[in-house]
């Protein structure tokens, strides 16, 4: 099972930014002292090339992100500071989204250990996200690999708005979402599938609800890929959750995806998304968990 990451290349975020950079280096460190995979199944993510982003976004905003004329005000928007590194993470980002489905699509499953900047719009980025990995990715395999049918099973704990609004008018790709209804983005988009959650909302409930919102899935789209967005943040104790997931629940999450996708036989790529946890190391366990099952089902 392929692993893609580019958590060498590092952002400068301000004095006291939440955002958890750490993890990504945490979770490859942690994914590699586990004894289930290689030094070879580590794999540098490629910078995805503007004509890939292109699929997804606008010639002017691509053009205008990697030029570094982006407004004060779109640059709040993102919540990153432009830098060029800043564009070099964001591409290699999607670029790793991009490799882990050509992976997914040769060997069953393969995975982005960062990924899943599910908030970014055709025309302008949002809540720490540049480009949509998952979008770029989706129309990437579809003009490359000649797939008819995508879905993008997203379950972060905030709703992927961006992705909705990309394919909003597009029936190839089906977007589903189950995510905390009170939270972030506050103004949603609508997904081919949403399920919205109340707060504290826990293991049983949101299994039971997922279970219902997968066979929807399968049954609608028949995909020949899934891309699978595994958000640490339903976690009981993330600071941005809102929802009361113990870590057993998102394993038991991450079970009833992949079982599914075996079931129908449909490769699947991940990424990790969302993971805010007071505690960085709740947030690395718990994608370690995702990706050890992954490697587990997909070869036992």
């Amino acid at each position: 099972m392929k692993l893609y990451y580019a958590d060498h290349f590092v952002l400068p975020l301000p004095e006291g930014h939440r955002f958890p950079m750490a993890k990504y280096r945490m979770l490859r460190d942690e994914l590699a002292a586990c004894g289930r995979f290689s030094p070879d199944d580590f794999c540098e993510a490629p910078a995805a090339s503007r004509e890939a982003l292109r699929l997804a976004h606008s010639d002017d905003y691509v053009r205008r992100v990697c030029a570094g004329q982006l407004t004060d005000a779109e640059i709040r928007r993102i919540g990153f500071p432009w830098t060029n590194a800043m564009v070099e993470r964001s591409r290699r980002s999607a670029g790793a989204t991009i490799a882990a489905c050509r992976s997914a699509l040769a060997d069953g499953c393969a995975a982005n250990l960062a990924g899943g900047t599910h908030h970014a719009h055709h025309d302008f980025g949002s809540g720490f996200c540049v480009f949509n990995d998952a979008a770029i990715a989706a129309r990437v395999m579809q003009h490359e690999a000649h797939i008819a049918r995508v879905a993008i099973i997203d379950c972060d704990v905030h709703q992927g708005d961006g992705t909705a609004a990309i394919f909003a008018a597009d029936p190839s790709v089906f977007t589903f979402s189950i995510h905390g209804q009170k939270n972030f983005p506050f103004r949603k988009q609508t997904s081919d599938l949403d399920i919205e959650l109340p707060d504290a909302c826990a293991d049983a409930a949101y299994l039971d609800m997922l279970t219902r919102g997968l066979e929807t899935v399968f049954a609608k789209s028949r995909p020949e890929l899934v891309i699978y967005l595994a958000g640490a943040d339903p976690y009981l104790d993330d600071r941005l959750g809102r929802l009361g997931l113990s870590m057993a629940g998102l394993l038991a999450r991450d079970r009833l995806v992949l079982d599914a996708c075996k079931l129908a036989q449909v490769p699947v790529a991940l990424a990790m998304a969302g993971g805010y946890a007071r505690n960085i190391a709740d947030t690395v366990a718990i994608h370690a968990s995702t990706i050890r099952l992954a490697h587990d089902r997909n070869y036992s």
